[in-house]
């Protein structure tokens, strides 16, 4: 019997296959709090445990990965798109100083590929299990006529929760905190536009191999998304109350990211100085003909997070990331005097914050 809804473009065998694949991936990041596995109409997550909160507050967060996707869709390699979307999400939780608790998923594409999508979904549920995050649900919708056959977006949301007491933020930050600059690993999910424009210009394709790149371009600018959260996690409580805040550097760059989470009235200057940017930004911009410095609005420049702590505990801070495999170091502190603060950029994305500033030239 003819299927209509076939000969619109819409397979759902595929789309049923997709979820077979898929699900013994998800399945593995599930703990006792979620009921009802995979296939649900929603996700449950038991959340008894709250009830020993004095004062429990919930925070979430959504996102998505941007045009990165069209990397990964011009090289056929969709494994690593879904930690960049968990980085994304999940990472914004902790920096309130929240745990995860769940996460959900929505992949829009022109055609169910049931391969391609258990590629992108394990990529979510492997960083799901890195962060502690349960995926409990997720949809899958085809958009036939308005994606393109092998065109996909991906976003996500997350939940975690907190003690109100142990919120962190800019009502915690106090003069001469120190500002610990924690690496990324590259790109991460941020600035793509402008990197397609570069290599746009330049007649760079994905797939080319240039030694400046390591090998494949794209392979390269795919570099996954560094998890933070658990880390972090394990920083606050090995060191209760030395984490004032923290900021998670992703759109807007570098000065902006830190003012959201400085108080207003407090100012910071970044010492360039302190790091070498990695080699993936320096080729970008020689390409775009373009000081570095005119993309730390953009990009993170090797900053993947700051973490604003107490002075006395700053380089006990350091030495726990650095044994946790985060490289860290200070790169500047928070000062509460009056001053001039022409050339600061002062809060951002509605957030009326610090001021920051990067000085100096980079190291390298």
């Amino acid at each position: 019997m003819p299927n209509p809804y076939a000969e619109a473009g819409v397979d759902t065998a595929a789309g049923d296959l997709a979820v077979e694949l898929m699900k013994s991936a998800v399945s593995a990041t599930h703990n006792a709090s979620v009921l009802g596995g995979v296939g649900g109409f929603a996700g449950l997550y038991e959340v008894s445990f709250l009830k020993d909160f004095s004062r429990p507050l919930l925070a979430t967060s959504t996102d998505g990965v941007g045009t990165k996707v069209a990397i990964a869709q011009a090289i056929d390699k969709h494994d690593t798109i879904g930690q960049d979307l968990v980085g994304m999400v999940v990472d914004d939780i902790v920096v309130v100083g929240a745990k995860p608790m769940f996460m959900t998923d929505y992949i829009a594409c022109g055609r169910v590929v049931p391969a391609r999508i258990a590629d992108i979904v394990a990529g979510i549920a492997r960083g799901c299990a890195d962060t502690g995050t349960a995926l409990v649900g997720g949809e899958t919708a085809e958009h036939p006529g308005l994606l393109g056959p092998d065109d996909y977006d991906v976003a996500g949301a997350a939940v975690g929760a907190v003690e109100a007491s142990s919120q962190l933020g800019a009502h915690l930050v106090q003069d001469g905190d120190v500002v610990v600059a924690i690496a990324s690993s590259g790109l991460h999910s941020n600035g793509f536009s402008l990197v397609r424009h570069i290599l746009g210009q330049r007649g760079v394709g994905y797939a080319d191999s240039l030694p400046e790149f390591g090998g494949l371009v794209g392979e390269a600018l795919l570099e996954p998304t560094r998890l933070y959260t658990t880390p972090l996690l394990a920083l606050l409580d090995a060191f209760p109350g030395a984490v004032h805040s923290l900021s998670h550097v992703t759109g807007g760059g570098i000065a902006a990211n830190l003012a959201r989470v400085l108080p207003v009235g407090s100012w910071v200057e970044v010492d360039r100085a302190t790091w070498e940017p990695l080699p993936v930004f320096r080729v970008l911009a020689d390409m775009a003909g373009t000081p570095i410095e005119d993309t730390e609005g953009t990009w993170n420049l090797g900053i993947g997070m700051f973490a604003v702590v107490d002075a006395a505990q700053a380089d006990q801070v350091i030495a726990s990331l650095g044994a946790a495999g985060m490289a860290s170091w200070s790169v500047g502190a928070v000062s509460m005097s009056e001053r001039a603060l022409d050339g600061f950029e002062q809060g951002a994305k509605g957030v009326d914050g610090g001021a920051v500033r990067l000085t100096g030239a980079y190291a390298g």
